[in-house]
C-alpha cells in the first residue's frame, strides 16, 4: 500500500509541477504580448500627433505653394490614408496585415512630406515662415519619438516572437491562444525619422 501511495504522491507531484510549469508559461506570454500592446500604443500617440501636424502643415504652405496643387492634394491624401492605417492598426495590433498596411501607409506619407519639403525649397519666404519653421521643428521632434517608439515596439515583438519559439513555450503557445507571431514594423524606403534638412535662415 505504501508504494502504491508513494506513486500516487509523486504522479500528483510531477502533474502539480507540470501545471505550475504551463501557468508560469501562460503568465510570461501575456506580460510579453500587453508589452508588445503597450508599445504600440505609444506609436499610436505619436502617429496622431504627427498626423495632427500635417494639416497645419499643409495650410501654411497653402497660401505660398497654390499652384503646387497636385503635392498638397497628395499630401493630404497620404494623410487620411495614415490616419486609416492607423485605425486598422490600433484595432487590431495582432494583424500582420493591418501593420504592413500601417507601415505602407506610413512610408506613403513620409515620400509625400519628402516632395513638400522638397518643393518647398524654391519659395524663399515660406522658407521664412516663422509658423513653417516652428512646424518643421514639431515634426521633426515627433518623427524622433515615433523612431523611438517604433524601436521598442520591434524590441518587444522580437522578445515576444523568440520566447515563443523556444522550446517548451512552443508547446503551450498554441494551447493559450498564441499561435501567431507578431509583426514587426518596418518604415523602409523613405525613413519616417528623419524629415529632410530644410534651412529655414
Amino acid at each position: 500500500m505504501t508504494v502504491f501511495l508513494t506513486i500516487l504522491v509523486g504522479m500528483g507531484l510531477f502533474v502539480l509541477g507540470l501545471l505550475a510549469y504551463g501557468v508560469g508559461i501562460f503568465n510570461r506570454l501575456v506580460t510579453l504580448r500587453n508589452r508588445i500592446d503597450n508599445a504600440f500604443s505609444q506609436i499610436e500617440v505619436q502617429l496622431k500627433r504627427r498626423h495632427d501636424l500635417i494639416p497645419n502643415l499643409v495650410e501654411t504652405v497653402k497660401g505660398y505653394m497654390s499652384h503646387e496643387r497636385e503635392t498638397l492634394e497628395a499630401v493630404i491624401q497620404a494623410r487620411n490614408q495614415a490616419v486609416g492605417g492607423l485605425q486598422q492598426a490600433a484595432g487590431n495590433p495582432g494583424s500582420a496585415g493591418a501593420i504592413e498596411s500601417l507601415a505602407a501607409a506610413e512610408r506613403g506619407l513620409s515620400g509625400a512630406l519628402s516632395r513638400l519639403f522638397a518643393l518647398a525649397e524654391a519659395y524663399p519666404d515660406l522658407k521664412a515662415n516663422q509658423n513653417m519653421a516652428q512646424l518643421t521643428e514639431e515634426l521633426t521632434s515627433t518623427e524622433n519619438k515615433v523612431s523611438f517608439a517604433r524601436q521598442a515596439y520591434n524590441d518587444s515583438v522580437t522578445e515576444y516572437n523568440t520566447y515563443k519559439q523556444t522550446f517548451p513555450p512552443v508547446i503551450f503557445a498554441n494551447l493559450f491562444g498564441h499561435a501567431q507571431d507578431r509583426q514587426l514594423l518596418q518604415f523602409e524606403g523613405e525613413k519616417i525619422h528623419q524629415v529632410p534638412t530644410v534651412s529655414f535662415n
